[in-house]
């Protein structure tokens, strides 16, 4: 192997490094969903489920959180996390939308 094939081999590993790093910074720095996003307003999604319209979605209670949905992705300590339904953005750990899915275990 040459010297320069050597090279372009380790400039392309660092490379890929670095990309795979910014990409998982990216993620972790997900923009918050807004109660204003248009997919929010359809699920009826507030950051705080004491918010909830009780009008409007009778079966919600307020034990029912992201924190305790199937479909949030975040540990427990996190305020913010990823959701399923939301992909690019974090939802608030005390939030609650209409899929809400009790989760298992």
């Amino acid at each position: 192997m040459s010297t320069t094939n050597r090279r372009t081999f380790i400039m392309q590993v660092v490379a890929a490094g670095s990309a795979v790093v910014a990409s998982r910074a990216m993620a972790q720095t997900a923009a918050k969903l807004e109660e204003t996003d248009p997919q929010a307003v359809a699920l009826g999604y507030k950051h705080d489920t004491k918010k909830v319209d009780a009008k409007k979605f009778p079966k919600h209670e307020v034990a029912q959180k992201c924190s305790n949905c199937q479909l949030y992705q975040a540990k427990a300590n996190e305020a913010w996390g990823p959701c399923q339904l939301f992909p690019g953005k974090q939802v608030a750990t005390n939030g609650w939308c209409s899929a809400w899915v009790k989760k298992v275990g």
